[in-house]
């Protein structure tokens, strides 16, 4: 997949779901992974001629994991016209240290994004954007099927009453597979997590489940992206067709 290829992809989601409006000041959240860092790039590139005016600005939430750094990221958003925020925490000690939580994804989330949804307000934004992928929309599905017992994932556009920020996920129609292959085509600055969790979590558990799946019924992903695009998930926006997006443009 190529710069343009992903830009086609990216515009395709926030076109259908109108996920950008005029004058929106977007926080795009980094980890350093090779998800968000393609997310920046197809934002910084769609901003330049998309029809609604927006502005970016990109947030790193450091954990405070030992050997993270963040030098690489910051050259990459300078390179990208970006401005870049890191915002220090005590996060992994706060769960591993001094909590020493046995499942510590689930806090560590709910804590990164509290301090995200901060920053964010901070600098002025309305609108956070997460880099989550159509293999994490299915993923997401999996597990609260396996786990929660409930079906329903997360939608490309959400509201938070709480903050009054939006969420948006400009990525839902993009494989990982094609951003793994686009972060090392282009050589994205991705940096390590150096989470001592990472690896070892119920994600990665679906993730493998899946891989099988889909090796044993070739199609079965795609199936499975359309059964939740046709689903009346309560909470989703109205995905409006592709020319009616763009007659609204």
């Amino acid at each position: 997949m190529n710069t343009q290829k992903l830009l086609s992809y990216t515009r395709k989601a926030v076109d259908e779901y109108r996920l950008i409006q005029d004058n929106d000041k977007i926080a795009v959240g980094i980890s350093g992974g090779k998800d968000s860092l393609a997310l920046l790039v197809a934002l910084a590139n769609l901003r330049r001629f998309y029809p609604h005016p927006f502005t970016l600005e990109a947030v790193t939430v450091d954990l405070g994991n030992p050997g993270f750094e963040t030098e690489k990221i910051r050259t990459f958003c300078q390179e990208l016209g970006v401005n870049y925020t890191c915002i220090q925490t005590d996060i992994a000690k706060i769960i591993f240290e001094e909590r020493k939580e046995k499942n510590p994804c689930s806090l560590c989330a709910k804590m990164r994004k509290g301090a995200l949804n901060d920053a964010a307000l901070e600098l002025g934004c309305n609108k956070i954007a997460y880099a989550h992928h159509k293999d994490d929309l299915i993923e997401t599905l999996m597990m609260s099927l396996l786990f929660e017992g409930r079906i329903n994932t997360f939608s490309p556009l959400t509201h938070l009453d709480r903050t009054g920020l939006y969420l948006i996920r400009p990525l839902i129609f993009v494989n990982e597979e094609d951003i793994r292959g686009y972060a090392l085509g282009s050589h994205l600055p991705v940096t390590k997590s150096h989470c001592p969790a990472d690896g070892f979590t119920k994600r990665e558990y679906t993730k493998e489940l899946l891989a099988r799946i889909y090796e044993e019924n070739p199609g079965a992903r795609d199936r499975m992206f359309g059964a939740i695009l046709n689903n009346d998930f309560k909470g989703w926006p109205r995905r409006i067709d592709r020319y009616e997006a763009l007659r609204q443009s």
